[in-house]
């Protein structure tokens, strides 16, 4: 990363509190002091007016004009592998279901040159740019590509230089069983250093979901990994599996280290049901990513939060084969899930955001991910009156500081 290093970001005000100065060293926050209008002494502005300006005189101090602070943005579920942003329109041509899109991009990945180092850049310069600096990213690995994917993706994020943190999934968008090899990929990224393995609908994909899980466990065990597991089956059959990832985590100690992405049938069971299955959940140390679907029953987040459950947000695929929607834009994302779930008091949307930056540090591996001394220097800066302002109208980031670094103003990514 080429961006000057920032030793202190003075006159922001973090979650929307009073006015501070966030003091780095080393691209972690060391201490949050009331904001001093005469530090630097003689030292002015050089930003030209602007937030975000640095201060002359004062090296590595960069003026935040008073600005609403939020900590960087994480996406708990991406696919950064498989976009074509920044290629010319790609229309949709696959078949309507899980089947149909992963046949439709299985056919037509190599011509877009999907894995590669230029498209993934691409689409994380764009999520640095909207204020994402971490990023949990399912990686497919299949016969077709092999482990090829995870190199691509680790390279797209080293050229980034730090602008942005990534833990990779290795994913069987393919399916496991059914393809036989594709557990010994999944052991390979594994031993290889991808911090989790995947797995994808157990019983309608495999048609086996004890034979899925498990694999999937054995590898977790063997090599020290984390699982998520993309779960589309709804209802009871949902639940089911879920019961199942509840039974194996607690039986091979592997709390705190299993995830259920999507989880749709979550937010379709109803009354005692719910509750005794996120309670269990809970007691298990599982927790939930969401991509906030619209059309699909919203997930219980207070309740989910309320046993244990940590919950994050994330963009699923951005302008792929799948689907052309996607931007990337986290926190445009968390607009649709607080609408998606019905926030409208002040405090709800607190929560939005902080499921969106503070509460997924779990997600990529962090123990801290807040405007707090110790955590990474990863900072989002909005013009806006307060965070339930900043959660509805999304405004553009006037500022993005990743890892003590300022990689994007005014909207413009600098890495």
């Amino acid at each position: 990363m080429s961006t000057t290093p920032v030793t202190v970001l003075r006159d922001v005000r973090p979650w929307g509190g009073e006015r501070s100065d966030l003091h780095i060293a080393d691209g972690v926050i060391t201490a949050v002091l009331p904001h001093d209008p005469a530090a630097g002494g003689a030292a002015r502005d050089t930003g030209g007016g602007a937030p975000g300006g640095t201060v002359e005189g004062a090296p590595g101090v960069v003026d935040g004009g008073g600005l609403l602070a939020l900590p960087g943005l994480v996406n708990a579920h991406a696919h950064v592998d498989k976009s074509w942003w920044g290629k010319p329109w790609v229309s949709y041509g696959g078949e309507p279901g899980t089947q149909g899109r992963i046949a439709h991009e299985r056919a037509h990945r190599d011509e877009l040159g999907i894995p590669g180092v230029d498209v993934t850049l691409a689409v994380l310069r764009e999520s640095v740019r909207t204020g994402t600096t971490a990023v949990r990213s399912h990686v497919d690995v299949d016969l077709g590509v092999g482990l090829r994917g995870i190199e691509v993706v680790r390279e797209a994020v080293a050229a980034l230089g730090g602008a942005v943190h990534a833990e990779i999934v290795a994913f069987p968008q393919d399916g496991v069983l059914r393809r036989p090899g594709v557990l010994d990929l999944l052991d390979q990224a594994a031993a290889a250093g991808a911090e989790h393995v995947g797995g994808l609908d157990p019983a309608s994909i495999d048609r086996d979901p004890v034979g899925q899980l498990d694999g999937l466990f054995a590898i977790a065990e063997r090599r020290g990994v984390g699982i998520d597991v993309h779960l589309h089956d709804g209802g009871e059959l949902g639940a089911f599996q879920i019961e199942l990832m509840i039974d194996r985590t607690v039986r091979s100690g592997l709390q705190g280290k299993v995830n259920v992405a999507h989880g749709f049938a979550v937010g379709q069971l109803a009354g005692t049901r719910q509750a005794d299955l996120v309670a269990a959940m809970g007691e298990a140390g599982i927790t939930m990513t969401t991509v906030a679907p619209i059309g699909a029953a919203p997930l219980p987040l207070h309740a989910l939060r309320a046993a244990g459950v940590a919950v994050g947000l994330g963009t699923d695929g951005i302008r792929d084969l799948w689907s052309p929607y996607g931007t990337g834009d986290l926190l445009t994302l968390t607009t649709q899930l607080a609408r998606l779930s019905g926030f409208r008091r002040d405090e709800d949307l607190v929560t939005a955001a902080r499921i969106a930056s503070a509460d997924a540090a779990r997600f990529v591996g962090r123990a801290a991910h807040d405007l707090v001394a110790g955590a990474p220097a990863d900072v989002v800066l909005v013009d806006a009156q307060n965070v339930p302002d900043a959660v509805v109208r999304a405004p553009r980031r006037a500022l993005v500081v990743a890892a003590g670094r300022v990689v994007a103003r005014d909207g413009e990514v600098l890495v």
